[in-house]
């Protein structure tokens, strides 16, 4: 039975979109409390070991990698299949295909593919096309394609069980069947990891969620849950850009994610791999995918710099910024990164991440430490978030781990923020080359009660949307700020 060409191309949008979501990597925090602006409570830890007495920052530590080759994890990052399940390429081919992004070392059966999609065949022979990381971690910078930039436009604000489970019904064989398998995911997840805002990932929700359905010692998976499932919505994730790896010693914004980066990165494939053989067959080529994320380099800024405001940027930067975010320099191998975790009282922005509640409640993190995944990685979230490296800052707009800040100057300017805003269109050429972001613009309270769509805007009154906190660039003078923003190009 066919059904109309729009209906079907919604149905695979949706599709793809769920499947997306577990290929961003996992984060998980640890204990504090403490109140949200506007009055709203932060949610209070689950009880957590007793931790050491709170400093003000304190280094992540390196751990030791496996060995991988770049081209072959670049290779297999684009044509392997490691989420597991898939919409049939009968469904899909059948009415609207998608249009092709020429990529270098795609495999033949995915040059007519766009870059985030990976079409496998299954063993019962079906064409399945799945999602593929670069859903999440690569996005358009004024018109070019970026692998490694975080997509900051997904929608996850739809429901897709209901149409999901409909478009199963009317397919049949071992296509309904290949569809039954992802639908009872799907089922399993909404609408409990529904955003209200276009852009915020959800992926730490969903991994939450995830790990609650399946069993930490064999991964077989429960269509009800054998724990309980996060206490509250999820909480909004800024997707990072993947060329932070090659600096960083821990993953994720509370450093959690410590051991061999490799496994943690693979529990993309959480959603569909249903037991320890077959996530040790992912296993095998992850190290690979790995070294070739670590191997990515920021891109150079596009437009014109102003050198001598730059110049005299890099004198404000590094007397006010470079203790925790680091230093700079031409050849990489002299840059000089401190790794260092920044306590919430000293950071100061939004704390639900990190207050070990909800989704990043301690029956989460010691499931993911019991698990295959946790045989030589762990998860040890800490009470603070870790300072990035700014290698390619001026392109990762939205900023802090939430996404609430719009642009650089508004990071470097507390006062500036407002309490809602959008984005003025989503064109990855609509830059802000003054206030370095996407431009926005504020929302005042009238159009706030008068707009019906609110997906558009980002509203920092919600719980984990909070836009305070960072202040240590509110002291500096107008010039200072607009010759450090200068600086920041150049990074």
């Amino acid at each position: 039975m066919t059904r109309p060409p729009k209906t079907v191309l919604r149905y695979s949008w949706i599709v793809r979109g769920v499947v997306l979501w577990v290929a961003i990597a996992l984060a998980a925090s640890a204990c504090s409390s403490g109140r949200k602006p506007g009055g709203q409570k932060v949610p209070d830890p689950e009880p957590q070991a007793e931790k050491p007495p709170q400093r003000a920052s304190w280094p992540a530590p390196p751990s030791e990698q496996r060995p991988g080759d770049p081209q072959r994890g670049r290779r297999a990052l684009l044509n392997e299949n490691y989420i597991g399940c898939g919409v049939p390429d009968s469904v899909l081919s059948r009415f609207n295909p998608f249009s092709p992004t020429p990529m270098a070392d795609r495999d033949p059966q995915n040059a007519d593919l766009p870059f985030f999609l990976t079409r496998y065949k299954t063993s019962d022979g079906v064409s399945v096309v799945t999602a593929n990381c670069l859903g999440c971690h690569a996005a358009y910078m004024n018109g070019e394609l970026v692998v490694g930039l975080g997509n900051v436009v997904s929608d996850f604000s739809m429901d897709p069980s209901g149409p999901l489970s409909m478009l199963t019904r009317l397919t049949g064989g071992v296509e309904g069947r290949e569809l039954e398998l992802l639908s009872s995911r799907v089922e399993a997840l909404y609408p409990g990891v529904l955003m209200e805002t276009l852009g915020p990932n959800p992926a730490d929700h969903i991994a939450a969620m995830l790990f609650a359905h399946r069993d930490a010692k064999t991964l077989a998976w429960s269509d009800e849950p054998l724990m309980e499932l996060p206490a509250h919505s999820p909480t909004p994730v800024d997707v990072p850009a993947w060329w932070m790896m090659r600096k960083k010693n821990a993953m994720f914004y509370t450093a959690a994610g410590r051991g061999d980066h490799a496994r943690i990165m693979m529990t993309a494939s959480a959603l569909c791999t249903d037991s320890v053989a077959q996530a040790k067959a992912i296993d095998a080529y992850f190290p690979d995918i790995r070294a070739y994320i670590a191997s990515l380099e920021a891109p150079p800024y596009p437009f014109e710099i102003e050198r001598p405001s730059a110049d005299r940027g890099q004198s404000v930067f590094e007397k006010r910024c470079s203790r925790c975010h680091g230093t700079y320099a031409e050849d990489n191998a002299d840059d000089a990164y401190p790794n260092l975790v920044v306590a919430l009282e000293v950071v100061g922005t939004d704390p639900v991440l990190a207050v070990g509640s909800g989704q990043f409640a301690g029956r989460f993190v010691e499931w993911f430490n019991r698990s295959f995944y946790g045989e030589i990685a762990n998860l040890d979230p800490q009470p603070g978030y870790i300072a990035p490296p700014l290698d390619g800052v001026w392109a990762t707009a939205p900023y802090f781990h939430n996404g609430s800040v719009a642009t650089l100057a508004e990071v470097l300017d507390s006062s500036a923020r407002p309490k809602r805003w959008r984005r003025l269109s989503l064109s990855s050429r609509d830059y802000d080359k003054k206030r370095l972001g996407w431009r926005s613009t504020q929302v005042d309270d009238e159009e706030w009660a008068e707009t019906d769509d609110r997906r558009m805007i980002y509203d920092t009154t919600r719980l984990g949307y909070s836009n305070v906190g960072h202040p240590f660039g509110d002291s500096l003078t107008p010039v200072a700020r607009r010759d450090l923003l200068e600086y920041l190009k150049t990074l």
